[in-house]
């Protein structure tokens, strides 16, 4: 580990009223004693572990740059492990950058990305998933991904892995004894017992795994897709969702020539919706790329919103059906009525009644120019999302890294399973017990690479 004492600004950039500095390091104390002098002069060296004191940041006891508290934690009772001081300034970037250049001068170096927390995972202050929960919870954007990032740091699924590899390594104990003593035909444990312990292991792995499609949507938002024929009014729907003016909103047929997306919290649960360009057919070799591009966004998503427009039915319905209808299997369709301010009572009953009565699918009617109904399309969307009821307890993965591994270890015990019923030599059964364990130690960090540790913590922001 690179032991050069850091330093960055933790809080976001750009003006405001307090900014805050932290340096981290062995130096951490004695660089700050060269800048930084409390009201009654004491050095920050001399100050109580996690006390806050006043004074004043200075350049060599010349000039007083800001007035700053600065709060000081000390080894190994800190955020990393190490020494740590925070400063806080007033949020001018001016004297944001002269402290951080101040600091420089005095003997530290500018963080990387996320390496105060790669240092508290090497200092054994969290393992790499709780690592990796922190950049989790200052990107969550909904209660449920809050939540569950909360719960990852606070170590939930650390506590589980670490029970699934004690079994593991107690299963393999067993088998490896067996083997030391095959000559005397000695069995530490019978086969059948085993294979109870190792069903019990593949389930909870598997359940682990499995939540991943709930996680992953709620980390990253429910992909919700509108589609529809060309000036549909989808755009309109989309800007009105968002509540802003994302997409360009013409009678000009075929305006939208890729895909636009934006995210959107309903009570709660956040989706991601994806505007898309209108589906006709056309010569227009430009229009049938973002065409294109619309089916394959309707292939990634979850929940299809088919717009039509209930002024203007023609031939290109039955086009659009054929094309949208059949991609619709496993996913949730909303057929969306529009501009219904312009059709009567009748019209819209007879909408009801023909309109491909054999398609499942939630019919809603609304005027997206005039926000008529919408209320009732929320509804709709958080109907088609099902996303159970979670407790603060509730163990889901979120992370794309830790399912694979999830995968590849639930593919291993699978294996132990498979050669416990056949008979299998024990130490082929010992091999796969221990890369089981291997894979659930790839999320901990028990076993981990640099390469892999700079692809985590490069993804982090700077202070962080």
């Amino acid at each position: 580990m690179n032991n050069d004492t850091i330093c960055a600004i933790a809080t976001p950039p750009g003006q405001g009223a307090i900014a805050t500095i932290r340096i981290s390091g062995g130096e951490a104390l004695p660089v700050c004693d060269q800048v930084l002098i409390t009201k009654e002069n004491r050095l920050p060296s001399l100050q109580k572990s996690q006390t806050v004191s006043f004074g004043r940041i200075t350049d060599r006891g010349k000039t007083i740059l800001d007035e700053v508290l600065t709060i000081v934690f000390r080894a190994p009772h800190s955020y990393t492990g190490e020494d740590v001081v925070e400063i806080s300034c007033h949020g001018s970037t001016y004297i944001q950058q002269e402290i951080l250049k101040l600091l420089i001068e005095n003997g530290c170096r500018l963080a990387r990305p996320g390496e105060f927390t790669q240092r508290a995972f090497l200092n054994g202050k969290m393992d790499l998933s709780q690592a990796e929960a922190v950049a989790d919870v200052i990107a969550s954007s909904s209660e449920a991904s809050h939540r569950l990032a909360m719960n990852q740091m606070r170590g939930g699924f650390s506590k589980e892995l670490e029970y699934l590899r004690s079994q593991l390594l107690h299963f393999v104990s067993l088998i490896e004894l067996e083997l030391d003593f095959g000559e005397e035909e000695v069995e530490f444990a019978d086969r059948s017992q085993l294979i109870h312990l190792a069903d019990n292991l593949q389930r909870m792995i598997a359940r682990l795994a499995h939540s991943f499609s709930v996680g992953n949507v709620l980390k990253n938002g429910v992909p919700v897709v509108i589609v529809g024929e060309t000036n549909a009014g989808k755009s309109t729907l989309l800007n009105l969702l968002l509540n802003e003016e994302k997409a360009i909103v013409s009678e000009i047929h075929g305006t939208t020539r890729d895909a636009i997306e934006d995210v959107v919290n309903i009570q709660g649960v956040t989706f991601r919706f994806i505007d898309t360009a209108g589906i006709r057919s056309t010569n227009d070799e430009v229009e049938k790329i973002g065409i294109n591009r619309t089916f394959r966004k309707i292939d990634q998503a979850s929940i299809i919103i088919w717009m039509i427009d209930t002024t203007h039915f023609n031939t290109e319905i039955e086009y659009i059906a054929d094309k949208i209808v059949p991609r619709t299997k496993n996913k949730k369709l909303i057929i969306v009525f529009n501009k219904i301010d312009k059709i009567s009572q009748e019209e819209q009953q007879i909408l009801e009644d023909e309109f491909l009565p054999q398609v499942p699918a939630e019919r809603i009617y609304l005027s997206a120019k005039y926000k008529k109904n919408t209320e009732r399309l929320e509804k709709a969307l958080l109907k088609a999302a099902n996303l159970p009821e979670l407790t603060a307890d509730d163990l889901i993965v979120s992370n794309l890294r830790h399912y694979e591994a999830l995968t590849k270890s639930l593919y291993s015990i699978e294996r132990v399973i498979d050669g416990l019923k056949t008979n299998l030599s024990g130490d082929f059964i010992a091999q796969d017990i221990r890369e089981c364990m291997h894979y659930l130690g790839e999320i901990t960090g028990e076993i981990t690479t640099d390469e892999v540790l700079e692809n985590i913590f490069g993804k982090f922001c700077i202070g962080k």
